[in-house]
């Protein structure tokens, strides 16, 4: 068994040979058996947790979680590196080579060098497309919904089909209200389901016009809810009372409290 214990510090060459020895016959049982599968959502979660830390900016936090996300990588990569398809090399070379025919602008000729950086047109160069008309390539669907609905229209804003101004996209809005009010009348799940994702989809267009982040937004108003319903919550303590014991409309009016005195 190789000693990983006692030492001072380790480097990135001790981290992929762990994950390598933990997923080995004499390693965890439970590394051993995790698939792509099985592990995915770790991957995700472990990605937000860093992203939260770069939020706080915390740097010991955002150390340990990007450590974390590293970790997901290499159990990934070890993963196929045990199937005999790549291991953690063969990735590195592979980002290499993409950053470096990407940045034609620092790497290339003289001439390549002296225009100005296209990264969408790169990456179409990568892909063998001659033409703009795969627009939507590239969008990944595990995307959080707000962030695909966004990138999704800044592609198609890029070829021209874009409203004109910020009044076109705001008159969106109560055109696909409407609809979902009429999905409700017809008591269509499917129908209600899917008008909502247009108004949705809709609210986002306006705040891409508005140059606001439609996840932060959201996000910012989950923390205002949570905050003045951490409030309600207390008046109600202080009242000797349990929140479930009080009327929608008595912690309405304790919410608009909470809000006033904000």
């Amino acid at each position: 068994m190789i000693n990983f214990k006692g030492r001072d510090s380790y480097t990135l060459a001790d981290f992929v040979r762990l994950i390598s020895f933990l997923r080995s016959e004499d390693g965890c049982p439970w590394d051993r058996v995790q698939t792509h599968e099985s592990i995915r959502r770790n991957f995700l979660e472990e990605v937000y947790e860093a992203c939260e830390a770069m939020d706080e900016g915390d740097l010991v936090h955002m150390r340990e979680e990007l450590g974390d996300v590293l970790m997901q990588v290499l159990f990934h990569t070890d993963i196929e590196r045990e199937a005999g398809h790549f291991d953690i090399d063969d990735v590195a070379d592979a980002a290499c080579k993409k950053l470096i025919d990407r940045h034609p602008h620092v790497f290339g000729t003289p001439e390549q060098r002296a225009q100005p950086q296209d990264w969408e047109a790169e990456k179409r160069r990568e892909r063998g497309q001659t033409t703009t008309a795969q627009a939507m390539d590239g969008v990944s669907r595990a995307l959080p919904a707000l962030w695909r609905s966004d990138k999704v229209q800044r592609k198609a804003a890029a070829v021209g089909y874009e409203w004109p101004n910020t009044q076109m996209a705001f008159e969106k809005l109560p055109e696909e209200l409407e609809e979902v009010r009429e999905a409700i009348a017809l008591g269509d799940q499917d129908k209600m389901e899917d008008e909502l994702g247009d108004l949705l989809f809709a609210t986002v267009k306006l705040a891409r016009f508005l140059n606001i982040d439609p996840e932060k937004a959201l996000h910012r108003s989950c923390d205002k809810f949570i905050r003045r319903f951490d409030g309600v919550e207390q008046a109600v303590l202080c009242e000797g009372k349990s929140i479930r014991d009080m009327t929608l409309d008595e912690i309405l009016t304790l919410y608009k409290t909470v809000k006033a005195q904000e």
